[in-house]
């Protein structure tokens, strides 16, 4: 099921599971991307129907507003409980989150 976010925009994904990790990305095999894999938080996040300032579709849910490029899959813009993301945190989308 996709929702549009704006009209004629059929392809936009109705939700995502949107993950918080700590740190930047790390180099792979790294004691820190190992930490990075660390999950702070997740939440399920369905779109709003409005595009945000990136001018990418909106979502939001549980506590998190994001601006996210379905083609991408990239989380261009996001707030947690309505500030910016901790120093040093990092948003992106759960592997498994196939548009629904």
């Amino acid at each position: 099921m996709t929702a549009s976010a704006e009209p004629g925009r059929a392809d936009v994904p109705a939700r995502y599971t949107i993950v918080l990790h700590p740190g930047p990305p790390a180099e792979p095999g790294s004691e820190a991307e190992r930490d990075r894999e660390t999950v702070l938080r997740t939440a399920r996040v369905e779109a709003t129907g409005a595009l945000g300032v990136s001018g990418y579709p909106r979502y939001a849910g549980e506590g998190v507003q994001a601006e996210i490029d379905p083609e991408t899959r990239t989380v261009e813009a996001v707030t947690v409980d309505g500030a910016e993301l901790p120093f040093g945190w990092t948003a992106g989308l759960a592997e498994d989150a196939r548009p629904d």
